[in-house]
């Protein structure tokens, strides 16, 4: 059954058919959009001039002189306004706009000083390709901790003089000997023990060549690589920097020139510590902590030299080294002994008290057996350690006065002076913070090697001739 034909309606036009749309000079009413279409727009009076601004643009966009197609505008909600609506577009000029300009460097900090505008035809600052950036305004370095260089204030009397160069240029004074014969009872035991595991373990033969390539070794604390050796790894010392040796060097040399010593001599080493210190190492090597560098004035730190020279001229360093080297063998036996009596008496312990009291009887009475059949070697290995630490006080009083010879009196007594002040800033910060520092009682005196500051003030008087 067919249906009653409906009523014609206009048909719809649609964007991209044969039939251009109209054109609407003038007109007050917008024009259709133009969603998707295939073909431009109409043209419009005055197209010449830029398009207008659109609806809620942030920035104006560039404008399009003569183009003869405007930009689509696909899904706009409100089509731009045409020339003869009732809001009149903004007049744009004809000429080529420019490119928007950005910023040539980024925005001043605060505080930063004013940057003035360049001349167009000055030259770009650091010519290359890409954007050129102005400088960053100067900020603050960040501080870098370096060491504080102290004043170089030493009277160099034979900086660039000829140096008279003494004929006799080390040896072993009173107390150098005092020490290697204090250390021959402490030789003595090394020998037997060394003798003792090297022919039952080697054979006679083999054995008695291990001990004398063992009383042989003792050449090599006059071996320079193996001082140097000794003085890296046992030491801990180091080989001075540049800017640290350009310090040393000439203190040491005007010290050595006094003295009459050749300067090269000697090995200059560096020790990293925070405390004023230096020391005289083996046979030939001379060393300073990096406080003593860099932290007290030249004229002291060549009274600290000078002193470490009079240990080696007068022998103290390298006796002093030898004893200990030949006594080495019956230190380690002394502590195995007395390490497995510890585990002994542990072991004994933990049966029962009656054990352990029968192991400390028989121990004391082997202690009192070798001092009664050899006599002459366990009553000097008792008294060796006393009689060693007086002997380094003699030697440090010694290498005083060497000092004050030189020259050094004052610088010396300086440094003496600075050591009681460390002293009693330390006792002073104790006392603050409620403690007391343990002070050396009557035999722990005894074991020192070195005197107190007064004592070494007082050996210094004659050579500071002071007003009387």
């Amino acid at each position: 059954m067919s249906q009653p034909p409906e009523p014609a309606s206009p048909e719809p036009q649609y964007p991209g058919t044969a039939t251009p749309p109209p054109e609407y000079p003038g007109a007050s009413a917008p024009a259709p959009p133009y969603p998707g279409a295939d073909t431009p727009p109409p043209q419009y009076p005055g197209a010449s001039a830029p398009p207008p601004q659109y609806p809620g643009a942030g920035a104006p966009p560039p404008s399009y002189p003569g183009a003869a197609t405007p930009p689509q505008y696909p899904g706009a909600a409100t089509p731009p306004p045409y020339p003869g609506a009732p809001a009149a577009p903004p007049p744009y000029s004809q000429a080529t706009p420019a490119q928007p300009q950005y910023p040539a460097a980024p925005p001043a900090y605060p505080g930063a000083p004013p940057q003035h505008p360049q001349h167009p035809g000055a030259a770009a600052p650091y010519p290359g390709p890409g954007p050129q950036h102005l400088a960053q305004p100067p900020q603050p370095a960040p501080f870098v901790p370096r060491p504080a260089v102290a004043p170089d204030d030493l009277d160099y009397r034979h900086e660039g003089s000829r140096v008279h160069v003494a004929a006799h240029q080390r040896g072993a004074d009173a107390t150098a000997i005092g020490q290697l014969a204090t250390q021959i009872p402490g030789f003595l035991v090394s020998f037997a023990v060394v003798a003792a595991v090297a022919v039952p373990l080697f054979g006679s033969v083999v054995g008695w060549l291990v001990v004398l390539a063992w009383l042989a070794s003792g050449a090599l604390v006059f071996h320079r690589p193996t001082e140097l050796l000794f003085a890296r790894r046992v030491v801990k010392l180091r080989a001075p920097l540049a800017e640290e040796r350009a310090r040393l060097e000439p203190i040491w040399r005007e010290v050595t020139a006094r003295a009459g010593i050749e300067a090269d001599t000697y090995e200059l080493m560096v020790e990293n510590s925070d405390d004023l210190n230096a020391s005289a190492v083996a046979g030939h090597v001379v060393s300073v902590t990096t406080y003593s560098l860099n932290r007290i004035p030249s004229s002291n730190l060549a009274a600290v030299l000078a002193h470490e020279l009079g240990h080696h001229t007068g022998g103290h360093a390298w006796a002093g080294l030898l004893g200990y080297w030949y006594s080495l063998p019956g230190r380690i036996a002394w502590a195995l002994t007395r390490g497995l009596a510890r585990i002994a008496l542990a072991v004994a312990s933990v049966f029962s008290l009656a054990a352990t009291g029968i192991l400390v009887l028989f121990m004391g009475m082997f202690v009192v057996f070798g001092f009664i059949v050899a006599w002459y070697i366990t009553i000097p290995l008792v008294i060796a350690p006393y009689l060693l630490a007086y002997a380094g006080r003699l030697g440090e009083l010694r290498a005083d006065q060497q000092a004050a010879a030189l020259g050094f009196a004052t610088e010396m007594a300086q440094v003496l002076h600075h050591f009681q002040a460390e002293e009693d800033a330390a006792k002073a910060y104790a006392a603050a913070q409620g403690k007391k520092l343990k002070e050396p009682g009557g035999l722990a005196k005894l074991l020192t090697s070195h005197p107190d500051n007064y004592t070494r003030l007082r050996a210094l008087e004659p050579y500071l001739q002071l007003p009387r």
